[in-house]
């Protein structure tokens, strides 16, 4: 391990104070550290003078792996730009669930183990989604958490059509829905009623947001699946489809989104030994 890019959120890591300290410990255990800023801030919002901050796209080239400072969100931004790469990115929670963060903010000692190659990488599974329209992709991109499919701030219904493999798998009238990968299952999907789903597990989670029938129920299909939702004939309005919390894209009338099994794997880095059930109980604990 030569060289590692740490990626701060700069909403949470106030005055970059971690981001700070885990440069120091990785430079004195022999680690090269880049800080760069994974996104844009506004404007107003003032960086440190006393803190240099590369560009991110010329020190990916060369790096080792990127550590990610912030919540899940943060994570998630990171995730597409790291796979992208084949980079293994760390996660380090300064956020309040952090179901994907490796290490709390308190525990950043950790990352000596680093310099010593006392690691190990977690891939995760992913999702590729494509929108067509008539006979045009739109839309193409994949995600590590979920895409999700909604009726917009309105209060109203929107009803959709679910096809698993070509044939009819659901169709729910309700706020929405959910298509999420195992990683997934503990963000949106878990708070819509879907079930908790290991990471290594070979699946696809289809998950109806406030479905206003008792027949719809999240589905657990193969990984092998590809899953087809559009708008049902009964629909009249728009919906709109966001992959990983990103911006939303209207859908029309007639708009087919596929969504399966990504070639794309995420590497996550882990520096403990324990098991996906000490994580769930911890977390779960802790945010009661």
């Amino acid at each position: 391990m030569k060289k590692v890019i740490l990626t701060p959120n700069p909403y949470r890591d106030r005055d970059f104070a971690t981001v700070r300290k885990a440069a120091k410990i990785l430079e004195e255990a022999g680690i090269e550290a880049k800080i760069c800023l994974p996104f844009e801030v506004d404007r107003t919002f003032q960086l440190p003078r006393d803190l240099r901050f590369s560009r991110l796209d010329r020190e990916m080239n060369s790096a080792d792996m990127i550590i990610c400072f912030g919540g899940d969100g943060t994570i998630l931004h990171m995730a597409k730009t790291a796979t992208r790469s084949g980079i293994p990115i760390l996660g380090v929670n300064i956020g309040t669930m952090g179901f994907m963060a490796e290490l709390e903010a308190t525990e950043l000692e950790d990352l000596k183990r680093l310099a010593a190659g006392q690691y190990s990488i977690d891939s995760r599974m992913m999702l590729d989604v494509t929108v067509l329209r008539d006979r045009d992709i739109i839309f193409h991109d994949m995600c590590l958490n979920d895409a999700v499919i909604t009726k917009g701030g309105i209060a109203r219904i929107v009803h959709l059509a679910v096809q698993c493999d070509g044939v009819q798998a659901m169709e729910c009238g309700g706020d929405g829905l959910i298509v999420a990968t195992p990683t997934g299952s503990t963000a949106y999907s878990l708070s819509a009623g879907g079930p908790i789903v290991e990471p290594e597990a070979n699946s696809i989670l289809i998950t109806p947001i406030c479905a206003h029938d008792v027949v719809s129920r999240c589905i657990v299909a193969s990984d092998k699946r590809v899953i087809k939702v559009g708008l049902s004939r009964n629909a009249r309005r728009n919906a709109f489809l966001s992959v990983d919390g990103g911006k939303a894209l209207k859908l029309n009338m007639g708009d087919v989104v596929t969504i399966k099994k990504s070639n794309c794997q995420t590497q996550l880095v882990r520096l403990k030994d324990r098991s996906f059930y000490d994580v769930v109980n911890l977390k779960f604990k802790s945010s009661r």
